[in-house]
C-alpha cells in the first residue's frame, strides 16, 4: 500500500478512534486527599429513642441491658462532628463525600493517601483494583472502609468532572425517585409506643419499615415471646398493605431464629435481617429452608466474593452490602450485578444514604427496588450539608447536581479545618 493510501485511510471515518484517542483529555493527577472536620451545634433529644437492639453480647447476663422503657421527652443543645473526605486534582477539580467514619479516615490517611498522589483520578477501577492489592488486610474490615471511602470520593470528582450525577455516570435513571424504608432504630418496642409509631411512620409515606427486636436467647422464652408480639402488634398497627422488615444484628442462633420465624409467618415479613454473624453462611442457608420468611443479610460483606458464596448457597434472597463498607460505588454496582444473576435483590445497608441511593437508582427496581433511611440517624448525620437527602411520602427525589450533589453549609460550622489525624 502506497503511503498516500495509508494517509487516505487514517483520515478515513473508519479510523476516528484514532483521533479521539489523541483528543481525548490529559488524565487528572491526584494531588491532594486530605479530610475536612466540621463541628457544630445542633438540638438534640434526650429521654427518648434509645432503645437497644438484640447484639451477641446479650448471651451474657452482666452484659445484657435491663428492659427499656421510653421517657420524658427533653431538648438541649449538643455537639455535632463530621469528617468529608476531600480529595482534589492538579487541575483544581474536587470530589468530596461524607461523613468518613474516623477507624476508615485513619487507613485512608496512613496507607492509601500516599499511593493515591500523583494517579489518574478518572482511572477508579484501575485505582480500586490497585488499592486492594496494596495491603494483605484490605478484603475486609477498616482497610475496605478506607477503600470505599476513596471510591466513592473518586466517582462525586469524576461526576463534577462531566458535569453530571453519579447516578447517570452509571447509566442514567430508572426511576425518578428512590423508594426507602424507615428504619426505626432507637425507636422504642414497647407494645403501645409502636403501635402509635407505625402508625404515624404509615400516615408519612413509609410503606415500607423494619423494626429492631430487643430480644434473644439470653432473654429466654419470654423474650422470644414479646418478639413474636413486636411482629403481631406491628401488623395489627398498620395492616396488611406494608412491608414489614425485622433486624436481629447476629443476636441469635438458628434453633432461636427458626422457633420465631415459624411463630411470625402467618404476619408475612418481607425479611429476618442478620440473624446470625456473617460466618455462618450454614446457620443463613439452613434458615432459608426452614421457613417461608425471607432471609436477609450482608452489611458486613466487605466485597462480591462475600456476596457470591451466599447466593451461591442459596442462604439468603436479600443482600445488604453497604457502599461506605463493602467497596464503595464501584463495588456495589459489581453486586447488584450478581444479585441479578441469582434472582435475588440488592437493597443497600443504609449507613448512610448518597452512594446506595445513586447505586440504586441505575439498576433495575426488580434488582433494587428499595434503599434504607435510618430515621434518628439522619436527624443530624448531614447536618453541615446543604442538600441533605429527605424523603417526602417515603421517596427522596434524585437530583441533578453533578456527583452526589454534597454542599458543605458553612453557616452551619463553628469550625471547620483540613486536619491531620495521625499528627
Amino acid at each position: 500500500m502506497s503511503t498516500m493510501n495509508r494517509r487516505t485511510l487514517l483520515g478515513s471515518a473508519a479510523f476516528a478512534p484514532f483521533a479521539w484517542a489523541q483528543d481525548r483529555p490529559a488524565p487528572l493527577t491526584i494531588e491532594k486527599v486530605e479530610f475536612l472536620r466540621l463541628e457544630g451545634q445542633r438540638i438534640a433529644e434526650a429521654g427518648v429513642n434509645r432503645q437497644h437492639q438484640v447484639n451477641p453480647l446479650h448471651v451474657y447476663d452482666a452484659l445484657r441491658p435491663k428492659e427499656y422503657r421510653d421517657g420524658t421527652l427533653t431538648t438541649a443543645s449538643a455537639k455535632v462532628t463530621a469528617l468529608y473526605l476531600r480529595i482534589t486534582t492538579g487541575e483544581g477539580i474536587e470530589g468530596l463525600y461524607g461523613p468518613i467514619d474516623k477507624e476508615a479516615a485513619i487507613v485512608v490517611e496512613g496507607q492509601l493517601a500516599p499511593f493515591l498522589r500523583g494517579k489518574d483520578a478518572l482511572a477508579v477501577e484501575a485505582l480500586w483494583d490497585q488499592m486492594h492489592r496494596l495491603n494483605r488486610h484490605s478484603r475486609s474490615s477498616h482497610f475496605m472502609m478506607a477503600i470505599s471511602a476513596v471510591d466513592c470520593a473518586l466517582w462525586d470528582l469524576r461526576g463534577r468532572y462531566y458535569k453530571a450525577p453519579v447516578y447517570r455516570l452509571l447509566g442514567g435513571p430508572t426511576r425518578a425517585a428512590a423508594t426507602v424504608y424507615g428504619s426505626t432504630l432507637g425507636f422504642s418496642v414497647e407494645p403501645d409506643r409502636i403501635f402509635e409509631r407505625a402508625r404515624i411512620l404509615t400516615k408519612q409515606g413509609f410503606r415500607h419499615q423494619k423494626w429492631f427486636l430487643a430480644y434473644g436467647p439470653g432473654d429466654g422464652l419470654s423474650g422470644l415471646e414479646k418478639n413474636v408480639n413486636l411482629v403481631r402488634t406491628l401488623r395489627e398497627a398498620v395492616g396488611p398493605d406494608v412491608d414489614l422488615m425485622f433486624d436481629a444484628f447476629m443476636g441469635w442462633d438458628l434453633n432461636y431464629a427458626t422457633m420465631w420465624a415459624k411463630r411470625v409467618e402467618p404476619f408475612a415479613p418481607r425479611w429476618i435481617e442478620e440473624a446470625f454473624h456473617p460466618d455462618k453462611l450454614e446457620s443463613f442457608a439452613a434458615l432459608r429452608r426452614a421457613t417461608s420468611v425471607p432471609v436477609a443479610t450482608g452489611e458486613h460483606f466487605y466485597g462480591r466474593w462475600e456476596v457470591q458464596r451466599f447466593l451461591r448457597n442459596e442462604a439468603i434472597t436479600v443482600v445488604q452490602a453497604d457502599p461506605e463498607w463493602c467497596g464503595g460505588v464501584s463495588e456495589l454496582v459489581k453486586i447488584a450485578t450478581l444479585c441479578s444473576s441469582f434472582d435475588a435483590q440488592l437493597i443497600p445497608h443504609g449507613h448512610s444514604v448518597h452512594a446506595a441511593m445513586h447505586v440504586s437508582a441505575s439498576q433495575s427496581p426488580m434488582t433494587c427496588p428499595l434503599n434504607e433511611f435510618l430515621i434518628l440517624k439522619m436527624q443530624s448525620y448531614y447536618h453541615f450539608e446543604k442538600h441533605a437527602p429527605i424523603p417526602v411520602n417515603g421517596q427522596i427525589a434524585l437530583s441533578d447536581r453533578p456527583g452526589f450533589g454534597i454542599e458543605i453549609d458553612s453557616t452551619k460550622a463553628t469550625r471547620m479545618d483540613v486536619v491531620k489525624l495521625l499528627a
